[in-house]
């Protein structure tokens, strides 16, 4: 491995992608911890240490910024607009024929999603940036902290206007930062930023269970959760790499004097097609019921039953939402995402059949059929996966447990494309990749 590293940098090209990364990173992290105009951030730090936050939709937010919401810095929003923007794309290109044409055009009608993709990111931003300030001028955000009413001393729609306009503008930084990352780093620049934000909150979130932890002074809690996590990274690794493999044979055609096809593929089926994407839908829409009263001072009877049976995530009803959406969306987003019908044209139209399946509507019930089969196990290990944190909170009473489902679903998953994207370059230039 060490050879390995040694020999990135090695390769002026590859060098100055990574080092170019390591900067705009650099730079992100550096936004994280700007507070926002008209912000009181000693009152802020307060609250943060007394160890009360909101969650939900918002602290799904805190933790996608690296915990730049909870102390409302100019990247309070992080890439979550942006995020929530191409789910948004993806599911209404199956929805308006539009948008279907341009993703079939190819590079053009790309860029012009792309540009779609950031009106509405900065949309959104404005939407979400005005909902985390009036829900911190309520008081809503920090619900327990003494000095929650003075993290915002002015509350002038002026004051308020340019909060929202300055986390706003932190949104579209960091689109910029990341489409950088994408054009002259190493890596999806969206991915790696999301990467980073991550990671960020694993240091200090182990050294908090540590000094809360009983047992051997802290360092008993602090190696069971160390063991937990390995094993989660191991189970990821394993689930994200498996796939069913259907094989494909291409007949041979003539071509004037040459002969073409005759080959032999595979079509590889994840286990878990829908990567991380049900996770963040069910924890978005349940999170909509509790932000409907900002300030949480309702006493009506509906709202006393969502504050306490929806907004908590250790309540039964929660738990059990919570996996069944998750179950239902990894459903949803597999059949809009993937089309078998589609797939099985394009087979037809080039010459490839699958052995034993006849061509055209076989084949598409055949992968539909086989496709089916594998979601489910891939959407109870992500239904599993997103509920070890609430198992953890009641471990730890009430610690925030570093290795949540979604951030090792994330971390691995980034972790394991940019490793790949460096193995191949590297043996672009005939160097030894990480794995011989």
């Amino acid at each position: 491995m060490s050879n390995a590293v040694l020999r990135i940098f090695k390769a002026p090209g590859l060098r100055k992608k990574i080092l170019f990364t390591l900067g705009i990173l650099l730079i992100y992290r550096l936004g994280q911890n700007v507070p926002v105009p008209g912000v009181d951030y000693r009152s802020v730090t307060q609250c943060i240490k007394e160890g009360v936050g909101n969650g939900g939709l918002f602290g799904l937010i805190n933790t996608f910024s690296g915990g730049a919401l909870l102390q409302l810095t100019i990247f309070a929003l992080g890439i979550t607009p942006y995020i929530t923007a191409s789910i948004i794309l993806q599911l209404l290109t199956v929805v308006i024929p539009r948008l279907e044409a341009l993703k079939k055009e190819g590079q053009a009608g790309t860029a012009k999603i792309t540009q779609y993709t950031r009106y509405l990111t900065l949309g959104l931003a404005v939407l979400q940036g005005a909902a985390l300030v009036a829900k911190v001028q309520s008081g809503g955000l920090f619900s327990t902290c003494q000095v929650r009413t003075q993290i915002i001393p002015d509350t002038s729609i002026f004051r308020t206007s340019v909060m929202v306009i300055t986390m706003t503008a932190g949104t579209a930084v960091v689109m910029w930062l990341g489409e950088l990352i994408t054009d002259r780093g190493i890596g999806n620049g969206m991915s790696i930023l999301m990467f980073t934000s991550l990671a960020a909150g694993f240091p200090a979130n182990l050294w908090g269970i540590k000094k809360s932890g009983k047992i051997l002074d802290g360092w008993g809690e602090f190696a069971i959760v160390i063991t937990v996590g390995l094993c989660m990274v191991c189970l990821v690794v394993f689930v994200e790499q498996a796939q069913r493999r259907i094989p494909v044979q291409y007949a041979k055609r003539m071509i004037g004097r040459r002969s073409y096809g005759g080959t032999s593929t595979y079509i590889p089926l994840k286990v878990n097609q829908a990567g991380v994407v049900p996770v963040i839908f069910a924890s978005s829409l349940l999170s909509i019921p509790s932000l409907i009263d900002l300030g949480g001072n309702s006493s009506s009877g509906w709202s006393r039953w969502i504050a306490t049976n929806l907004a908590r995530g250790d309540q039964p009803i929660h738990l059990i939402l919570y996996f069944l959406l998750i179950v239902f969306f990894a459903f949803f987003y597999v059949a809009i995402s993937f089309t078998p019908k589609e797939i099985a044209d394009n087979m037809k139209k080039h010459g490839g059949f699958i052995p034993g399946i006849r061509a055209g509507r076989p084949t598409a019930d055949y992968l539909g059929y086989v496709l089916n089969r594998i979601t489910w196990p891939g959407a109870l290990y992500l239904g599993l996966i997103a509920l070890v944190p609430t198992a953890a909170l009641v471990l730890f009473n009430g610690s925030n447990f570093p290795f949540g489902g979604t951030s090792i679903l994330i971390i691995v998953s980034v972790g394991l494309e940019t490793v790949k994207q460096i193995e191949s370059q590297l043996q672009q230039r005939n160097y030894e990749g990480f794995l011989r």
